[in-house]
């Protein structure tokens, strides 16, 4: 790996990594359902009245029941979050026992907390079939990070981040500011967010859902289906297979929900990932987008690309109409799959195959999953509602 050859690295390593989401539980599931023409999205209608829509579900089997001591803070939010970190407890614990627990920190991103366990009750509550005292404290987003770091008993630094659609990528790179400024020797970072009606009636009343599928730069495209997600990752300063490179972030300050229509702020945020990690935009093999196939996200995303990649037709694609947009967690699930891309070194997930807007098909959408050339880096973006962006690089280290 030859990123910052004149400077300290701030290169940390992904030690553990688990992704749930509409895509499964493995790798396996998720490379099969990313480089295959199938459908992961599921049709309901628990959400919006009266009305079907497609979500990205995760079907998979939760945890039956939390300890005791967070009994007060029960929610599935929480229940999959603890259903991911199951999958690589034991190998976290493994890896931390040379550690002090005042320097193990837990960095989490989510967007719901466990609103959806409240909705219900809040709904008796207000119509006045129940007296039950509404468990505000599951719901706040503050409880998930606190959570995990009783479950695991560290002492260090345990917060939650809530930027939207932002949150885990942020934590991401808060876990490496953390450990870069030797605050701490391990973090558990990544985001959980979970399917709920508030979410869902939210992003219909500013007409941003899709009537069906999503069709990321698509000719037709007419907004988002929501998913939902656990994504966890344990950093250290360790090199691993995979290395958290760089992060770029910045803010638009331009909309509560629209971004910069030029796509100012989302194209700071990937330059400000390929300086920290002292690369050249040439240099990455596969850009996830953020992707979520609204018009103007998709319009000003691609004309980033444009600014930043410019004469270099980088390998892109969203995918976002497999896992749905996971809000809070969607960083997160899709750093994850960007780790697997470069640990498999044999597949790109498939961009959607519909007929894409002419006026952004210049770009070098992913059409067949078979790479033509080995990986050694790839980015991931997230733009958030306010304009909270950030890009994630990630490298492969060398044999």
């Amino acid at each position: 790996m030859n990123h910052n050859p004149n400077s300290i690295s701030p290169a940390v390593g992904i030690q553990l990594s688990v992704g749930l989401s509409a895509l499964g539980s493995t790798a396996d599931q998720l490379r099969y359902h990313l480089s295959h023409p199938v459908n992961t999205l599921t049709e309901s209608r628990a959400f919006l009245p009266e009305q079907q829509v497609w979500v990205g579900a995760y079907h998979g089997d939760l945890v039956s029941a939390v300890p005791a001591a967070l009994k007060a803070v029960d929610s599935r939010n929480l229940r999959f979050a603890l259903t991911a970190l199951k999958d690589i407890e034991a190998g976290i614990q493994a890896y931390v026992r040379k550690f002090p627990q005042q320097r193990l920190a837990v960095i989490l991103g989510t967007s719901t907390s466990g609103v959806a366990d409240n909705e219900a009750a809040l709904q008796a509550y207000f119509t006045q079939s129940s007296e039950e005292l509404i468990q505000h404290g599951k719901q706040e987003m503050g409880c998930l990070a606190k959570a995990i770091q009783q479950y695991l008993g560290w002492q260090g630094p345990a917060y939650t981040i809530s930027t939207a659609c932002s949150s885990a990528a942020k934590a991401m790179a808060a876990g490496q500011r953390l450990l870069n400024a030797d605050l701490a020797d391990a973090v558990l970072v990544g985001g959980v967010d979970t399917l709920c009606r508030l979410t869902l009636n939210g992003f219909n009343s500013l007409a941003s859902l899709s009537a069906g599928m999503c069709q990321p730069c698509g000719a037709q495209r007419d907004g988002i289906n929501i998913g939902e997600a656990a994504a966890l990752f344990l950093l250290s300063k360790e090199t691993a297979p995979v290395m958290l490179l760089g992060t770029g972030e910045s803010m638009d300050a331009w909309h509560i929900s629209a971004p910069h229509p030029e796509g100012q702020g989302a194209a700071q945020a990937m330059q400000k990932a390929l300086d920290m990690a002292g690369l050249q935009a040439s240099e990455i093999g596969y850009l996830n987008m953020h992707g979520t196939a609204t018009p103007q996200n998709d319009a000003m995303e691609i004309k980033a690309v444009r600014r930043v990649f410019q004469h270099y037709d980088v390998p892109l694609s969203s995918t976002k109409h497999k896992t749905g947009h996971c809000l809070g967690a969607a960083g997160a699930i899709e750093a994850y799959l960007c780790q697997q891309l470069l640990l498999d070194q044999s597949w790109l997930p498939l961009h959607q195959q519909g007929v894409l807007d002419p006026e952004l098909d210049d770009q070098n959408y992913v059409l067949t999953s078979k790479i033509s050339q080995p990986l050694s880096y790839v980015m991931s973006n997230s733009f958030a509602f306010g304009g909270s962006n950030i890009s994630l690089i990630l490298g492969k280290t060398s044999p």
